[in-house]
């Protein structure tokens, strides 16, 4: 495994490292992002800059081919938003975390997410908005949990899901707060398959993604593929304004049903 580069992550003591995973001549463009930010990877400011960074050195110093994330905690890919800081940042989700989502969704070479631990919340997102994702297949879950904490789902950190999961799958990971193992994600379509390092090597090559990037359109066909996720991560106001009339009309909704149940009771003569 050959050392390129590392970027440091200030605020935990953690770094990302890009190495070329693989000393076989035709994958010398894999390029393998491995994250450790203790103690689980949380999707921080600075942790953040520091993916986007290491995307954007990629892309603009090394040639075009693939890009694998991982994590260098066995534990957690990612276990998401650190939420007192992510409330407390100004303008967090816009500055940030659409940004990195963005990111991804649009990055001109292929990008696999190998899951080697956990993934839930914003973690499993970030492996949503990679092209493909390879899961441990006997360690750590798949997870939307935010059901389970009471904090409502943004538009952007749904409409992924809407975009690549079935229906039903789709009500299962967002109502049913259900946590996938490996084998029960690739059944649902979430993952493309199982493993770890070497399955997603192989993985690559069966595909031939190192190559897919060379005519310098990929990141084109992704945003023509999702523009309609690419509009709404583009349209945070917009997203909040929508959110707002949703709860308006949901206010006066409570307040007419509630009257219409009090009318009910006075009729029966008696409350529940």
């Amino acid at each position: 495994m050959t050392s390129l580069f590392t970027i440091p992550i200030a605020s935990t003591g953690g770094s990302i490292v890009c190495t070329n995973p693989s000393p076989a001549e035709n994958d010398k463009n894999i390029y393998l992002l491995t994250f450790t930010s203790p103690k689980d990877n949380r999707l921080t400011p600075t942790f953040i800059e520091a993916l986007l960074l290491a995307l954007d050195v990629i892309e603009h110093r090394f040639p075009k081919g693939v890009v694998v994330t991982t994590s260098g905690i066995a534990k957690f890919y990612s276990n998401g938003l650190d939420l007192e800081l992510a409330t407390s940042t100004e303008g967090f989700l816009e500055k940030w975390l659409w940004k990195l989502f963005r990111r991804f969704l649009t990055y001109p070479m292929p990008t696999v997410a190998l899951l080697n631990g956990h993934a839930f919340a914003g973690g499993f997102m970030v492996a949503m908005y990679h092209d493909y994702r390879i899961q441990n297949p006997s360690k750590g879950f798949l997870c939307i949990n935010e059901l389970e904490f009471g904090v409502p789902l943004q538009t952007p950190m749904m409409n992924i899901f809407r975009e690549k999961l079935t229906p039903a799958n789709f009500r299962n990971v967002v109502l049913g707060a259900k946590r996938f193992p490996g084998p029960e994600s690739l059944s649902a379509g979430i993952v493309d398959g199982l493993g770890g390092l070497d399955e997603t090597l192989a993985f690559i090559r069966e595909r031939g993604l190192q190559t897919k990037a060379a005519t310098g359109i990929y990141g084109t066909m992704k945003e023509e593929m999702y523009h309609h996720t690419l509009g709404v991560l583009d349209n945070h106001a917009g997203n909040l304004e929508w959110r707002d009339r949703v709860e308006d009309k949901k206010e006066k909704e409570q307040e007419a049903t509630l009257k219409a149940v009090e009318a009910w009771e006075k009729q029966r003569g008696s409350k529940l």
